[in-house]
């Protein structure tokens, strides 16, 4: 509609016009006109070229910024996982700025996905609130991120994913090597127990060949 239209970023020379304010209504669809003319031209009552933006709606199409990784925890066999909702350009009365849950709130879920260190197997687990608990096993390092999700858009329903991070709980030895160490360990073990006990014996035996030798009268004498 005529009345509905709204102007911004009259005779900019720059190639970017930030119109979040002119788009209060997110679940409205919005189109923009660029105007392409010259300062001496403002006077001008022909209609100069233009160019039409397609058809925009922010509540289904905007992208979904990245979650942030507030902090987390691994306490024996539970996983805890709190995140921090990414903001929007759009601003409240007194001028901070809202976040994708006031914007989508019920419409927004998160999804976690992890697996074990060094593993490829990923497990997802989702939640719409800030908080993810999911259980792991106590002796195994984690990595994992979170992804924004709108399951009510048709598309673009992901956003973008969290930064990756990884646990690091203490591990014994054969959790972090497996039995094969163990292994190993046990047959340098018996082989030094064995060579302990065989070399005194060997010497031994060739210290009294050699006296037995000295004691042999020398032939000829």
């Amino acid at each position: 509609r005529t009345s509905d239209i709204k102007k911004k970023c009259i005779l900019t020379t720059e190639t970017e016009c930030d119109v979040t304010d002119a788009l209060q209504d997110v679940k409205e669809t919005y189109t923009a006109h660029i105007l392409s003319v010259t300062s001496m031209e403002i006077d001008n009552f022909e209609e100069p070229p233009f160019a039409v933006s397609e058809k925009f709606t922010p509540y289904s199409q905007t992208v979904i910024g990245k979650p942030e990784i507030k902090n987390y925890t691994q306490k024996g066999s539970q996983l805890t996982v709190v995140i921090k909702d990414p903001l929007t350009p759009y601003t409240f009365p007194n001028g901070s700025f809202q976040s994708i849950r006031d914007i989508f709130q019920h419409d927004l879920e998160y999804k976690l996905y992890y697996w074990k260190d060094q593993s490829s197997g990923k497990k997802d687990a989702t939640t719409k609130s800030h908080t993810f608990e999911v259980n792991v096993e106590s002796t195994k390092n984690y990595c994992f991120f979170v992804r924004g999700v709108v399951p009510s858009r048709r598309e673009n329903r992901s956003g973008q994913d969290s930064t990756m991070t990884c646990t690091s709980v203490g591990r014994s030895i054969l959790d972090e090597y497996g039995a094969e160490v163990f292994i190993i360990i046990a047959v340098i073990a018996i082989a030094i127990i064995t060579l302990a006990i065989v070399l005194p014996v060997i010497l031994c035996k060739r210290k009294k060949a050699r006296a037995a030798r000295e004691k042999e009268p020398l032939n000829g004498v």
